[in-house]
């Protein structure tokens, strides 16, 4: 029999893609990879192994296509699906019956990431499921639903990655011309912004802590609106919004109309967030037309259980920080595409009635729905320190071997076994 032959494509920053890579040799299989940039290939080991694509766009389909088949790739391996060369790369493979595993963030992060075939978010199998069909399969498990998670797991790790990735791209882009990012900003933008994000860590967790004890300690209702990074393939390629100014514009606006007067509004800033977009300028500006500049609060990332656990409701466009509210049985409001959007327990109110009388979840479809993500697409781990990779790659190596995809291996009782993550006291164990 043919072994499996593997190509992958750009990951998540550090070295877990090379770390997979070795682990699925070992197996017998054959692992190859197609670099962008000098960042891609400084994380991949096998250098004999190793092509750089040098072409612009608009030769990749042609390019990749030769490839796949002079090498009889087998499965293509990426972390996301949305950027332009692994969209391509996806709509190609599928064509050519090539196995597609896409990795992504945990939905249920910080201490698990997404495992899936095909597609993720927006193009994950989870949007065209009902939790009648998740509560199906579960008929046929009996492992314990497993802890919710209170914090983001490698914040400090996954920002040195990024820095350390785009310090290496920039130092290596005379090599790779042709290469331009998937976002808007160059590499070298880039890669200040990781810089001067991981340097004022502590100026911006004093700032943070201050305004949370202002909130906390206000004796005021408050509605939490979680905000996404703007140039987040989820934001980008999911959302009714061009900008982050129009959602929070929408939101405030609803606010205003809607919410009692005695309530407050809290934006929570996402944990990596760079200050590409000025997002508490914007805030006070629009809080300002409506007349409520007392009543909005901006928090600079950190913990959300903190803010969380005396909130009132939550607002969000797609954020996989949307389950927390959902785990601790919170009215939930969504604009945008997410595989948690289903109608047992994400509101369906317009964003003014929202925040004039929330609607609560239903929170055992909701416990249904998160179960039936453990026993599948979620996977302990994480990218970006060595102990989560270690976590990730004990069991993803085998998901990606077994003949169905975690969806479907879970009704047949033939899904690849998976190590639980438990929890006590907070701590992982």
């Amino acid at each position: 029999m043919q072994p499996r032959s593997f190509l992958f494509l750009q990951g998540p920053h550090g070295p877990f893609f090379g770390q997979l890579a070795a682990m699925l040799q070992r197996t017998g299989a054959k692992a190859r990879r197609i670099g962008f940039n000098r960042g891609d290939q400084a994380f991949w080991p096998d250098k004999t192994r190793y092509t750089a694509f040098h072409g612009i766009i608009d030769t990749w389909r042609d390019t990749l296509s030769t490839y796949l088949t002079h090498h009889k790739i087998t499965d293509l391996v990426l972390y996301g699906d949305t950027r332009p060369v692994h969209a391509a790369a996806v709509t190609l493979a599928q064509s050519a019956g090539i196995t597609v595993h896409v990795f992504e963030e945990g939905y249920l992060r910080p201490h698990w990431v997404t495992y899936e075939r095909g597609g993720s978010n927006g193009h994950s199998r989870l949007m065209g499921m009902s939790v009648a069909d998740m509560r199906e399969g579960l008929a046929q498990t009996d492992v314990d639903l497993a802890a919710a998670p209170a914090h983001w797991g490698d914040l400090r790790r996954h920002m040195f990655w990024g820095a350390v990735y785009h310090g290496i791209l920039l130092a290596g882009r005379r090599q790779y011309p042709a290469f331009r990012p998937h976002r808007s900003l160059t590499a070298g933008q880039e890669f200040w912004l990781y810089a001067k994000r991981y340097a004022l860590l502590p100026l911006h967790s004093a700032a943070r802590i201050a305004a949370s004890l202002r909130i906390r300690h206000g004796g005021f209702p408050y509605h939490l609106a979680l905000l996404q990074l703007e140039h987040d393939a989820s934001f980008r390629s999911h959302s009714p919004f061009a900008t982050m100014a129009d959602f929070l514009a929408e939101v405030i606006s609803g606010f205003a109309n809607g919410a009692p007067k005695h309530h407050h509004l809290v934006f929570k800033a996402h944990p990596l967030e760079d200050g590409r977009v000025n997002i508490s300028q914007m805030i006070r500006y629009i809080a300002r037309d409506h007349g409520i500049t007392n009543r909005v609060h901006f928090v600079r990332g950190g913990k959300l259980a903190l803010l969380l656990d005396h909130a009132t409701s939550a607002v969000t466009v797609n954020s996989t920080a949307g389950q927390q509210a959902l785990w601790r049985g919170l009215p939930l409001k969504t604009f945008g595409a997410s595989v948690y959007s289903k109608p047992e327990f994400v509101s369906p109110q317009p964003i003014t009635a929202f925040f004039a009388h929330p609607q609560k979840p239903d929170s055992r479809a909701y416990r249904d729905y998160r179960h039936y993500l453990l026993q599948t697409s979620q996977v302990a781990g994480g990218y970006y320190s060595s102990r989560g990779r270690r976590a990730l790659l004990r069991s993803v190596v085998d998901l990606m071997l077994a003949t169905a995809d975690p969806y479907d291996a879970l009704p047949q009782k033939d899904a690849a076994p998976k190590p639980q993550l438990r929890l006590v006291s907070g701590l992982t164990t």
